[in-house]
């Protein structure tokens, strides 16, 4: 299973469907924040099955800040991360899926991709898909299959 994973768009509603449109085989998409609005507004044109976090500056959203579900076996735990202090450390975020026996989890707000594996978890920020604070806007994309969990992070 591969499942696309964005964030911090902002409203810019093309490289939601750019990100989108350019993986047609992809069924489940993650958005963790930050331009929820824009998300809502083009999620309707695709058959895909959509998890929403709102982020900080989702002000009229009543999306929770932290979800779970479960995908191909594995439980994957997704937030913005504006309440877990993402922009100085991904500890507590590790420590959020170590107590709720997660595989994944999964972040945005610092507008910069990242990923690590540590101690049975995986801990992704695609990055953001409009606004990258570091070089090139990016997305990920996970492939969590039975054997293992591969992310990827793809620079647009």
């Amino acid at each position: 299973m591969r499942v696309l994973v964005l964030s911090d768009s902002h409203s810019f509603n093309s490289p939601l469907e750019a990100a989108i449109d350019a993986h047609p085989d992809i069924e489940h998409i993650i958005f963790l924040g930050d331009g929820v609005a824009g998300l809502e507004d083009i999620k309707r044109f695709y058959n895909k099955k959509f998890y929403l976090v709102r982020g900080n500056c989702d002000f009229a959203s009543d999306l929770p800040l932290i979800d779970t579900v479960i995908l191909n076996g594995k439980k994957v735990i997704f937030t913005h991360g504006h309440t877990l202090d993402v922009k100085y450390t991904t500890e507590r975020l590790f420590q959020l899926a170590r107590q709720n026996n997660a595989e994944i989890i999964l972040f945005g707000h610092t507008h910069i991709a990242y990923s690590e594996y540590k101690d049975g978890v995986y801990i992704v920020n695609p990055g953001s898909v409009s606004r990258s604070r570091n070089g090139k806007n990016s997305y990920a994309i996970i492939d969590i299959l039975e054997n293992g969990i591969m992310p990827n992070i793809i620079k647009i």
